[in-house]
């Protein structure tokens, strides 16, 4: 897989690069990953719920399992070795409001707050419908809670439209997301 750098923004700044994970980077992954949701969605639920979630969904060995495993595809944006965000692929079974065909989850996006509005979330979508294409797959779906405005943003603006709801549990608590979709066929 190619790695991309994003050009610098000053002379001192080191460019970005993104690549494919590796269990090596299980336990910097686990770290980064629950530390951008919690900021993320912590502060907007109850913290017994977040906490539940995080030690399921991102615990250094559920990470090392998902870098292992065949169906998901991490790819980690770097800048002199320490993440600033990531994008997680995943084959799993296609909801049926998303009809478009062989389509393929975006499971996880993040981007590090001190890189929020630099390009970063653009060079890191991109690498992802190219990793998607790349491996096939003609759909890119995600899910995004409704109550994430900057988020659902953000997919608008790389041409997702939205197809349907499915619920999500956080901890015990069931919310709803809305489940986007685009085409990535060149």
């Amino acid at each position: 897989m190619p790695v991309l750098a994003m050009p610098q923004r000053s002379a001192d700044s080191p460019p970005i690069s993104i690549r494919r994970g590796t269990p090596a980077d299980a336990a910097a992954l686990a770290e980064f990953a629950a530390r951008t949701f919690q900021e993320s969605f912590g502060v907007m639920n109850d913290p017994v719920e977040v906490a539940a979630y995080l030690r399921h969904a991102y615990g250094p060995a559920q990470q090392e399992a998902e870098l292992r495993d065949p169906d998901h595809v991490t790819l980690l944006a770097e800048r002199d070795g320490e993440l600033a965000g990531y994008a997680q692929l995943r084959r799993f079974p296609t909801p049926p409001c998303v009809t478009g065909p062989h389509a393929v989850e975006l499971r996880r996006f993040y981007v590090d707050a001190p890189f929020h509005g630099r390009g970063l979330a653009q060079q890191l979508m991109a690498e992802a419908v190219s990793t998607a294409r790349g491996m096939g797959f003609a759909t890119l779906w995600l899910a995004v809670w409704e109550h994430n405005p900057r988020g659902i943003a953000f997919y608008r603006n790389s041409g997702f439209t939205d197809v349907g709801w499915q619920p999500f549990l956080l901890g015990a608590e069931v919310q709803t997301d809305r489940v986007m979709a685009r085409a990535i066929q060149e």
